[in-house]
């Protein structure tokens, strides 16, 4: 799933994608209708790749649940619609998520997760393989000499300041 490219303009609905940017900010494609507006830079957007849901034990990033509702709907749209009552998103939810923090985790968020999910799944960009990173062994590779390199190098002794009187 590559959802790089993908944004959330607060105030409009659904998703679009990112095709050009200018100095003043963007050109963006509706997923929804295929219109195309342009966008400011003062303009709240949220890359989908950057956002996360909470649960008890840390955040999940929000391509991680979007795949795992990929797996549960063997990549089809999601069996609950995201208009159903509160109740029965949430059961759903907890399918996905068993952990997810229910006290700042809320139904409205959990109907955009959905909504959000069913439009990519139109498109096609979901997904339930697990993500590549492209020359992953090379990435590795320089991980491993970058840490070599930091354990050879000297320490630097940190000098405390005397208070002044």
């Amino acid at each position: 799933m590559n959802v790089e490219k993908i944004l959330a303009i607060a105030g409009k609905p659904g998703l679009f994608e990112l095709k050009l940017q200018t100095r003043s900010g963007f050109l963006a494609e509706s997923l929804l209708d295929g219109k195309k507006i342009t966008v400011g830079l003062r303009s709240n957007v949220s890359l989908l790749s950057e956002i996360s849901m909470y649960t008890y034990s840390e955040e999940k990033p929000l391509v991680e649940i979007m795949r795992a509702i990929a797996i549960k709907e063997n990549e089809g749209p999601t069996a609950v619609s995201p208009k159903e009552d509160n109740a029965k998103l949430i059961t759903y939810f907890k399918e996905i998520l068993p952990d997810y923090d229910e006290d700042r985790v809320y139904a409205s968020d959990i109907k955009k997760l959905l909504n959000w999910y069913n439009i990519l799944q139109a498109k096609g960009l979901v997904s339930k393989e697990e993500p590549v990173i492209a020359n992953a062994e090379v990435v590795a590779e320089q991980v491993v000499e970058e840490e070599k390199k930091a354990e050879k190098a000297p320490k630097k002794a940190k000098v405390l300041a005397k208070p002044k009187k």
